[in-house]
C-alpha cells in the first residue's frame, strides 16, 4: 500500500522512523539492531537516508595532496530491498538531486521499481560535507520539484529516450520535505512556502517535516500550508536530544531553535544520560500533544538510535 493512503485513511496517529545506512565496512547488522526494538509498534514505514559521495584529500609520501571522491555510507536500494523483505514493512528509500544526473536517477528509479519499492522521500540534499552552497552535477536537479516532475514522468511511461518501444509507467508515490522554521536558504517564510508549494504543484503526494522542539511552530507552519492552498497530508518529523552535544549540534546543523523552557532544563543535565533522560520526557510530552491536535503520522529521526525512540513510542502508541 503507499504511505499516502494510509495517512489518508488512518484514524489514529501512525508511528514511522528515519534510519542512516551504515558506514562502509559495518554490517546489516546495525539497522536491524535499530529496528528490532521498534517493529512491536507497527511502523507506517521506515525510512532510509541516502548520502552523495564526498571529496577526501590525502597527503602522498611525495608531499602532494591527492584528491579522492568516497562514498562514507553507500547501499541505501540495497538496505531497503533488505529491510522489506526481512520484515515485510514498507520501506522509504531517499531519492535525492545531488550528485546525480539526470540519467543516472533514471536508471535508480528503474532499479527502485523492479525491487517494489514504489514508496519514495524525494529531497535536494545537501551539498557534500565541507562545500557551502548546493551545486548540482552537470545534466542534474537544482530543485526538488524538478527531481519530482522526473518520477511523475515515469508514472506515465516517459522516459529520457522519447523512442523506447511501449515504454511501460512506473508506480511511485513521493513525500518531501518541509521546514515548520523554513530552510535557512530560504529569505523568509513566504518564499520557503512557494518552493513547498511547486514540490506538491510537480507531484508530491505527502510531506514530512524537518524536526522541531516547539509544537506551536509546526501547528503554525500547517495553518499558512493550508492557507497557502497546500492540501496534502503533513507529517511531523521529531527527534529527542541524545546527548549534551545536541544542545549546540542541532540549531546549527538543522537551523532550528531550541525552546528556552528545554534548554534551560538541559543546562541542568550534568551527563548524557541525564540529557538523554530529559529528550524522553520532552519527545513524549511533544508526541502526545501533536497526536491530540489529529496528526496522520508522527515521523521519528532515529540518527540510528533506537533505544530512546522505544521508550518514547512506549508510551504514545
Amino acid at each position: 500500500m503507499k504511505v499516502v493512503d494510509q495517512l489518508k485513511n488512518t484514524d489514529k496517529t501512525l508511528f514511522s522512523f528515519e534510519l542512516l545506512p551504515p558506514r562502509k565496512g559495518r554490517t546489516l547488522d546495525t539497522i536491524y539492531d535499530a529496528i528490532d526494538p521498534l517493529i512491536e509498534f507497527n511502523p507506517l514505514n521506515i525510512n532510509i537516508t541516502y548520502h552523495q559521495q564526498e571529496s577526501v584529500y590525502k597527503q602522498q609520501p611525495d608531499g602532494t595532496v591527492q584528491r579522492k571522491i568516497i562514498s562514507k555510507r553507500p547501499g541505501t536500494v540495497a538496505i531497503a530491498a533488505a529491510i522489506m523483505n526481512k520484515y515485510d514493512k514498507t520501506v522509504v528509500p531517499h531519492v535525492i538531486c545531488g550528485g546525480f544526473t539526470k540519467e543516472e536517477t533514471e536508471d535508480l528509479l528503474i532499479d527502485l521499481h523492479f525491487l517494489g519499492l514504489h514508496n519514495l522521500l524525494v529531497l535536494r540534499g545537501d551539498p557534500p560535507h565541507g562545500v557551502r552552497d548546493f551545486l548540482p552535477v552537470e545534466g542534474g536537479h537544482a530543485h526538488t520539484s524538478e527531481l519530482v516532475r522526473q518520477i511523475m514522468d515515469l508514472n506515465q511511461g516517459k522516459y529520457l529516450e522519447p523512442d523506447l518501444k511501449d515504454p511501460k509507467p512506473t508506480d511511485f508515490s513521493v513525500g518531501v520535505a518541509g521546514y515548520p522554521e523554513k530552510h535557512f536558504e530560504s529569505p523568509n517564510s513566504d518564499e520557503d512556502l512557494y518552493w513547498l508549494r511547486k514540490k506538491v504543484e510537480a507531484g508530491a503526494d505527502y510531506i514530512v517535516t524537518q524536526m522541531f522542539f516547539d509544537n506551536q511552530k509546526f501547528f503554525a507552519f500547517r495553518d499558512r500550508c493550508r492557507a497557502a492552498g497546500i492540501d496534502v497530508p503533513i507529517v511531523p518529523g521529531i527527534k529527542p536530544i541524545n546527548t549534551l552535544k545536541d544542545l549546540e549540534l542541532l540549531p546549527r546543523v538543522f537551523h532550528l531553535e531550541i525552546p528556552p523552557e528545554l534548554y534551560s532544563e538541559a543546562r541542568k543535565c550534568k551527563t548524557n544520560e541525564e540529557a538523554k533522560a530529559l529528550g524522553v520526557e520532552w519527545t513524549i510530552a511533544q508526541s502526545k500533544e501533536l497526536k491530540a491536535h489529529d496528526v496522520p503520522a508522527i515521523h521519528y529521526y532515529t540518527i540510528g538510535i533506537s533505544d530512546n525512540i522505544r521508550s518514547i513510542a512506549s508510551k504514545v502508541f
